[in-house]
């Protein structure tokens, strides 16, 4: 059955997507920059190839994007603190790759090759990997049959499968077990996802439960964030602070109306508002329609700070420092097609606000579940969930607490992996 897919996928599939990122770089500037900088991909691997020592063993790193990659980090710099390894890591956009170039623990870093027959076959003939590790999802048909093929072990981590998704609907079922059934290990983050590959048919031995190293990877980011100085130490002092963090128009058009009227009912609240695009638009955006309501200021100005009361974020990498000043924070994405990263605040014991889109998140449903999330449908619950939070300073910390305590219960999924993978390794 896999000959059949092999072949439906590089005569049907392969073509069209051709096509279709050829033209769909005309109007998508990230596709068209993925595609640019794939023209010299086996020209630069050679070259950073040749720097690396052949003596040592090869462990591959993939990820789709940063968000992945930062799931990825407390892997590698276990890995390369305890092993004397080779890492070479590649990413599919090239946001990931662009951020992730001055990476000080991967020997190489580049783009993933097409997922075509050739070039799969060329880039790893080039790499040779020992052990090829995937990162959630991003997983490609021709790079996963040459790898069974050339017998190299590949591990999926941090994997998650839903109960109802079409992966699982007949001919999809088929072509998917095709593709895990050449794992030599799925390592799933709740035994929920464990049960649900072994859906597909597959060897029960090739899956493992072992939990998510983004609990791992935000609460040793909290850990350096605090040492960091964003601000100085008694700025926050005698003040109420809200962060409202990767922020889309959507949730704006609905957080900052309850925000300018808590604001006016409490004057000790200060806002730091985090767009998900901090680009000189959106943040000319945002003080047009603050205009006239509150003083704000960009925090790029900071040393011309005169007790403005809305900071707006106009620089990218801060924020998971950033929740660490906040008593209260508000995640983007949950108005729009799908929340971001609610681990981040959480790791500090703060309450955390988000909208009615967060089915994308495990960790958001729990937190609902336990009663540290809170989920806003509109301009009038967000000021009333807001102005309880700030005016009930024990059920802050209590929600604040149900926060912290989950994701320290969580902690430990790296210890796990890194124990499969020095099985294979």
């Amino acid at each position: 059955m896999r000959t059949i897919w092999y072949w439906f996928y590089n005569l049907s599939f392969i073509p069209f997507a051709k096509v279709l990122l050829y033209f769909a770089q005309l109007f998508y500037p990230k596709i068209k920059t993925g595609l640019k900088g794939r023209r010299k991909l086996f020209e630069n691997l050679i070259i950073d190839l040749a720097g690396v020592d052949r003596k040592k063993e090869m462990v591959w790193f993939h990820s789709a994007s940063m968000g992945e990659f930062e799931q990825a980090k407390p892997i590698i710099e276990r890995i390369k603190k305890e092993k004397n390894v080779n890492v070479i890591v590649t990413f599919f956009s090239p946001s990931g790759y662009t951020n992730s170039l001055k990476y000080p623990f991967a020997d190489v870093i580049a783009y993933f090759p097409f997922d075509t027959t050739f070039a799969t076959k060329r880039f790893l003939n080039l790499v040779r990997p020992n052990l090829a590790i995937f990162m959630r999802y991003d997983i490609w048909p021709n790079m996963i049959w040459q790898l069974e093929h050339k017998s190299i072990p590949c591990v999926i981590v941090d994997a998650t499968m839903r109960k109802k998704t079409p992966r699982k609907w007949m001919i999809a079922k088929s072509f998917h077990k095709s593709l895990f059934s050449c794992f030599t290990k799925i390592l799933t983050v709740s035994e929920n996802d464990s049960q649900n590959f072994t859906e597909f048919d597959l060897d029960t031995n090739k899956i493992t439960a072992v939990g998510d190293t983004r609990f791992d990877r935000v609460y040793q980011k909290s850990l350096e964030a605090k040492q960091k100085k964003l601000f100085k130490d008694d700025f926050f002092k005698g003040k109420k602070v809200f962060v409202l963090g990767s922020s889309w128009e959507s949730d704006e058009e609905v957080l900052l109306p309850a925000l300018l009227k808590l604001m006016k009912n409490d004057n000790r609240v200060i806002t730091i508002i985090v767009p998900h695009e901090p680009t000189l638009l959106h943040v000319e955006y945002l003080e047009n329609q603050l205009l006239g309501k509150y003083e704000t200021i960009r925090f790029s100005l900071l040393n011309n700070y005169k007790d403005e009361r809305i900071i707006i974020i106009d620089s990218i990498g801060v924020l998971l420092t950033l929740y660490y000043y906040a008593d209260v924070a508000y995640v983007g994405g949950s108005f729009k097609q799908g929340i971001h990263n609610v681990l981040e605040p959480a790791v500090y014991g703060i309450p955390v606000v988000f909208g009615p889109k967060h089915e994308n998140s495990q960790e958001a449903l729990v937190m609902v579940k336990n009663g540290g999330g809170i989920t806003v449908a509109n301009k009038r619950e967000a000021y009333r969930v807001l102005r309880n939070l700030f005016s009930d300073e024990k059920l802050r910390l209590q929600k604040g607490q149900i926060c912290a305590d989950y994701v320290r219960a969580n902690i430990g999924a790296t210890e796990k992996i890194l124990q499969e993978i020095y099985q294979i390794l």
